[in-house]
Parts: structure tokens; sequence; C-alpha cells
């Protein structure tokens, strides 16, 4: 199920959801000149670790892993970042939008059990 394009789609807007939500964070609870400097580096540091950290022969990327790390990490990788969104977005002080994000993430990890099945079970090789 968690192949399937729609919810590939759905996954993609939540990854660039949570990544924003990075930068929203650093926006609107820091000041001046930090916030200049976090609205760019913390999404920056998200998108690095999602990229980064990854399962070799992950079907739903490239295959490729950069770093190579067990099931388990990376999906501690993925709740950390996309939670991490919705969390900050409730840091920010907007918890309607963190409320949103949260419900709409809870959904797609419901539907993607298949893939949250599959990390679990996968070891570090290569």
């Amino acid at each position: 199920m968690s192949l399937n394009p729609a919810l590939l789609a759905v996954r993609l807007l939540l990854e660039l959801t949570a990544i924003a939500s990075f930068g929203v964070y650093g926006w609107r609870v820091f000041e001046s000149p930090w916030r200049f400097i976090l609205v760019v580096a913390l999404p920056i540091v998200a998108a690095a670790l999602w990229g980064t950290f990854a399962v070799p022969g992950d079907p739903s990327r490239s295959g490729a892993a950069p770093v190579a790390v067990a099931g388990p990490v990376r999906l501690a990788v993925e709740v950390g970042v996309l939670f991490g969104g919705a969390a900050l977005l409730w840091a920010a002080g907007l918890p309607r939008w963190a409320l949103v994000s949260g419900a709409a993430l809870v959904v797609y990890h419901l539907l993607a059990y298949d893939r949250i099945t599959w990390l679990l079970t996968r070891e570090k090789s290569a």
C-alpha cells in the first residue's frame, strides 16, 4: 500500500510540510538576527537527516543509502522529522496547523502500515 503513487505523493507533501515547519519555528520563535539564520538552517538540517540516513534497498527511495542504517533507525529519523515538524508548529504558536499536520501523519502511517512493518524488520546491510 505504501508504494501506491497517490500515497507516495501524500508522503512527499508531508515531508515538505515537516521540513518547512522547522523554518516556521525558527522564524516565529527566535528574534533577529537568529531568525534569519534559523529559518534557513533548521530546514536544511532536517532535510539532511532525512536524505542521509536510509535503509539500503528502500523501495520508496532510489535504493541508495548515503549512510546505511537499520530499519528501526530510519523509522526513528522519519518519526523525528515528520512528527517533530508538527511539534514545532505547536511550539511556534500554531496549534491548529500542528493538529492538522499530526492528524494527517497518523492517517498516513495507518495507511502505510506495510512500510512501518518493513522498516522494523530490516537490518543494516552493505
